[in-house]
């Protein structure tokens, strides 16, 4: 839809400024002093709340814009130099106040990626080239750098901090005021500094209706993995011997065998105990 249409078919208070290639689909919302740049396309439904920036970015439907979040702005990366990249965000995703999220870089498919369903609380960062899955939900604070990819369903305590490059598994959550250079596990529970596993997020496979029998499986074999008896391969190897194999196992030791940075899986401090799980 052109400029010129927009207020037929979206809500647009007149303080808004919107450049002339902007996008909007039908029952958009676009509040007092927002500003829509360059190349923004947004989705039907989508409501963009006061004081937001955009550009370069494509938005889906039915998502939520906050106060004074900044979407699409140039990636900190000293290598850019003003290539034409973006940020694409999926549907049903509420981005809160203060929220930054850099469009990509020049490098892979020049993009930042947020899915479908996610949660990015106030004052959050997404760097250039991240992606996260869907129903990813980002607490207060947290700060990824670039690069980095954050797996289905994880949960990302307030004020952690992950480096660049990192990888957050599938259903992890971590607790608040945590950060790591290394991988974090699928379904695991991370916490402190580094984001050390503890247990098996058993609260979110029964959400998803993970059978009890599976959940057991999948913790013996995360037992086994931060286990001070065995290194990563000598508990891969038990693993595949002892334990009968599922998706959440295969998705694990996959995880751990692709990793680039390592994956975090022991204490670094004598005399730790985990408390894992019974179950």
């Amino acid at each position: 839809m052109t400029s010129s249409a927009l207020l037929e078919k979206s809500s647009i208070h007149p303080s808004a400024v919107i450049h002339p290639s902007a996008q909007i689909a039908d029952g958009v919302t676009i509040g007092p002093n927002v500003v829509i740049g360059e190349n923004v396309i947004i989705g039907k439904n989508t409501r963009i709340i006061a004081n937001a920036y955009i550009e370069y970015a494509e938005i889906g439907e039915n998502c939520t814009i906050s106060p004074f979040s900044t979407i699409g702005s140039e990636p900190q990366d000293l290598g850019y130099k003003g290539e034409e990249t973006k940020v694409v965000i999926g549907n049903d995703t509420i981005i809160k106040e203060n929220v930054t999220i850099h469009r990509g870089a020049a490098c892979g498919d020049n993009t930042t990626r947020i899915g479908n369903k996610c949660l990015l609380m106030v004052g959050s960062h997404v760097a250039h080239n991240c992606v996260l899955e869907d129903q990813v939900i980002l607490a207060n604070l947290v700060t990824l750098g670039g690069h980095v990819h954050v797996g289905f369903g994880a949960f990302v305590g307030g004020m952690s901090v992950f480096h660049q490059n990192v990888r957050i598994g599938d259903m992890a959550i971590i607790s608040g005021f945590s950060a790591t250079r290394q991988d974090v596990l699928p379904y695991s529970k991370g916490d402190g500094r580094p984001a050390y596993p503890i247990g098996i997020n058993v609260i979110a496979l029964k959400r998803r209706g993970v059978p009890q029998e599976i959940r057991t499986a999948t913790n013996q074999a995360f037992k086994l993995l931060i286990s001070e008896n065995y290194n990563t391969s000598q508990a891969i190897e038990k693993i595949k011997a002892e334990i009968p194999m599922n998706e959440y196992i295969e998705k694990m030791i996959n995880f751990i065998q692709t990793s680039k940075r390592g994956v975090l899986l022991k204490h670094n401090k004598a005399g730790h105990t985990p408390q894992l799980s019974e179950e």
